[in-house]
């Protein structure tokens, strides 16, 4: 049955208007987006056919460029929407620690964070650079590097934080691997910086380690 023929309470777009977007499920959500569906496939038939095929929602949108397009019901066009979706989210995060606001929501801040990092196929190492007020001066980018780790320079990271001007700072970096729990050598390191910040009177207030879909503050662990 063509799903303009189900009950309006059905309906994925009718549903969300009524209950909201929180009310649907991830096929509902999914077959909003695609609009139509293919021969003999309703757009939440072909949703769930999806969802199925690349083992969730979160795989569907992070898919591969090829693979995307020459999945049945995909292609080029619905490829570009889905980067430009997943775009607008990131950057609708980011407006949420915009230059100048303090920090004082520890959950936005992570939120903001595992969006930005978690994604990375390897390691980028960030730093939230922060006022007297621990109000936002800039956040940054530092390092790159492989799927094993980024080389990360005390001195270019003090250098950066003279620069903007910054009396305390928030480290950040992912694990590719998903699991979050710091390294031996993710401690060293973070002694290291620590000491060579406040060596120019420059605090360190946390350093978080971004998983999929989790996050360790070496803040709450009691290791600064």
């Amino acid at each position: 049955m063509p799903i303009k023929d189900w009950p309006a309470a059905e309906r994925p777009r009718e549903k969300l208007l009524l209950r909201g977007p929180q009310a649907l499920s991830d096929a509902e959500l999914l077959a909003i987006f695609l609009r139509t569906g293919t021969r003999g496939l309703t757009a939440v038939d072909l949703a769930r056919q999806l969802l199925n095929q690349f083992g969730g929602l979160r795989s569907l949108m992070q898919a591969e460029q090829e693979r995307f397009c020459a999945t049945r019901g995909l292609g080029r066009a619905k490829y570009v929407l889905v980067q430009a979706v997943l775009e607008i989210a990131r950057r609708h995060l980011q407006e949420t620690l915009q230059k100048g606001d303090a920090l004082t929501d520890p959950v936005t801040t992570r939120r903001f964070l595992s969006a930005h990092l978690r994604d990375y196929p390897f390691e980028v190492f960030t730093c939230l650079f922060l006022d007297n007020r621990h109000r936002i001066l800039r956040f940054s980018e530092l390092f790159r590097g492989t799927i094993n780790g980024a080389s990360v320079y005390p001195r270019e990271v003090v250098r950066q934080a003279l620069q903007h001007n910054a009396a305390a700072v928030i480290f950040a970096h992912n694990h590719p691997s998903g699991v979050a729990e710091p390294s031996q050598a993710d401690r060293d390191l973070t002694r290291s910086l620590q000491q060579a910040l406040a060596l120019v009177d420059i605090r360190t207030l946390d350093h978080i380690v971004v998983g999929d879909g989790e996050c360790v503050s070496f803040a709450e662990r009691g290791w600064l």
